[in-house]
């Protein structure tokens, strides 16, 4: 069983990579953390206990996180995600409690309790929990065994920007640190995440569940992409996040390089780029595998058996 610390911002997305979590009995999520990102950390903390609550997992523990961007007022994605973060369907306010610790002395605590190389660090938004960790306790990075995150471009250029893709944007300063760890990174860009399309067809596969869960993910799905397919012109969105735990439980649908990848802070044009060296032209050390591809259909084939275990 592999044990994960899921670090989020949801984010409709986000909800529905947390159910996949949950649903799947390879993975031991040994908390959750919440980080400011596509709305503020009072509704990414609300909206991680409603989707724990609606999964019947009122036993995860939930832990605040971090408010701000480590140098940079907060930039949210109320566009995309709506005022709540998870508009769509309307669910009960939860009853389940946000724990008193910090996520960072979670994290912190948590890893320095395990074995070397045992924790896999699953961050689905801003990376600045994680990057507050390491600096604040560089000896927990020889107990994380991956950083498996949702972030970044490269031939798909940026969402939020030109050139950089939300999650590294708001954050830029801290991905910077976490791309300097030296630790094993696996990243899910928007290469990648931008090929798993919530299609019609595959949507219908889910909605013939016919329960509260999948009803939940639809309603989710039918909110956030109308935004997308318009900005695209694509026949559905991309499901982001949930790619990173996909990514967990099958890498074999995956494909992408191991590569230098360096994060932009200073250019006002480019601010947030990963600069992915794809071609290895810049003579720079490799230090993360970045997705290029994915299997979309083994994707959706995945999220639908597991959605039906909930």
């Amino acid at each position: 069983m592999q044990k994960i610390i899921i670090d989020t911002d949801p984010g409709q997305d986000d909800a529905v990579a947390i159910l996949l979590a949950l649903a799947s009995p390879e993975l031991q999520v040994l908390g959750i953390t919440c980080v400011a990102g596509n709305v503020p950390l009072p509704l990414t903390t609300l909206n991680a206990r409603k989707i724990c609550e609606l999964a019947g997992r009122t036993d995860i523990e939930i832990f605040a996180g971090c408010d701000a961007p480590i140098k940079r007022k907060l930039i949210t994605a109320e566009h995309v995600h709506g005022k709540t973060g998870l508009d769509g369907i309307e669910l009960p306010a939860p009853t389940m409690p946000l724990q008193d610790q910090h996520a960072v002395d979670f994290i912190i605590e948590t890893l320095r309790a395990a074995q070397d190389h045992e924790i896999t660090l699953c961050p689905l938004g801003p990376l600045t929990n994680i990057a507050t960790a390491l600096t604040r306790a560089p000896d927990i990075a020889i107990k994380i065994k991956q950083i498996v995150l949702m972030g970044g471009a490269y031939f798909e250029v940026g969402n939020i920007t030109p050139t950089a893709e939300f999650n590294i944007y708001v954050d830029p300063e801290a991905a910077e640190i976490v791309f300097k760890s030296g630790i094993d990174l696996v990243v899910l860009p928007l290469d990648a995440t931008h090929k798993v399309l919530t299609t019609r067809a595959r949507m219908d596969r889910i909605k013939a569940l016919n329960t509260q869960i999948a009803q939940a993910v639809i309603s989710w799905t039918d909110f956030f992409e109308r935004f997308d397919m318009e900005k695209y012109g694509s026949d559905g969105a991309p499901l982001h996040d949930p790619c990173v735990i996909a990514y967990l439980l099958q890498p074999d649908i995956f494909t992408g390089r191991y590569i230098n990848v360096e994060i932009e802070t200073q250019s006002q044009l480019t601010l947030g780029m990963t600069v992915a060296d794809w071609w290895g032209v810049s003579g720079r050390k490799a230090n993360a595998t970045f997705m290029g591809d994915v299997r979309a259909d083994a994707f959706y084939e995945l999220l639908t058996q597991r959605l039906s275990q909930l």
